[in-house]
């Protein structure tokens, strides 16, 4: 476990993409916490339903861990970030610094083709693509010519959402995958 100092010297540090060409989803996280920026994986903060979500939902046969982001190719699955800068909180992020992220993600999903796109975060995604009007599900516009599916943030701070909700919010995704 990471101490005090520790997660406050991950300010600003970046994690590794986990992306392949052709996955059928890239799931698109706001930015990463300083747990992840500390540890170097995505969604790592002990309480993150990312991790819980995703295998309730049925994109994985077995709840995995952050330090097992690697296998998720060999589901079909990715992960990147809106933005790469660890940061405390998503809300210490600029509404520039969102729209610029949306930029690299569309030139990311124009590299790697996925079938889907899930950015995490319905606040951010407005931001990022200037819609204020976008709700968690599928979304009416593309990325790169790529679907998109707008899903809850999976941070525990997110208390509007259960991990049963958010779960049934994943598997409502995957249902459109398959």
């Amino acid at each position: 476990m990471p101490s005090p100092q520790e997660l406050q010297a991950a300010t600003g540090r970046t994690i590794p993409d986990v992306l392949a060409p052709g996955l059928s989803v890239v799931f698109c996280g706001i930015n990463p916490g300083l747990w992840s920026a500390w540890s170097g994986f995505h969604f790592a903060r002990p309480g993150n339903r990312f991790w819980p979500a995703l295998h309730r939902s049925g994109f994985t046969p077995r709840p995995l861990r952050p330090a097992e982001q690697g296998e998720l190719p060999g589901y079909g699955l990715g992960i990147t970030n809106l933005v790469a800068r660890g940061t405390a909180r998503a809300d210490e992020l600029t509404a520039a610094e969102l729209a610029a992220g949306g930029r690299t993600l569309v030139r990311k999903i124009r590299r790697f083709r996925p079938a889907w796109v899930a950015v995490l975060g319905v606040t951010a995604f407005r931001t990022a693509f200037a819609d204020r009007a976008a709700t968690v599900g599928p979304w009416s516009g593309t990325l790169g010519g790529v679907r998109v599916w707008v899903l809850p943030n999976p941070s525990g701070l997110n208390a509007h959402y259960t991990l049963d909700r958010l779960a049934a919010a994943f598997a409502e995704l995957r249902a459109a995958v398959q």
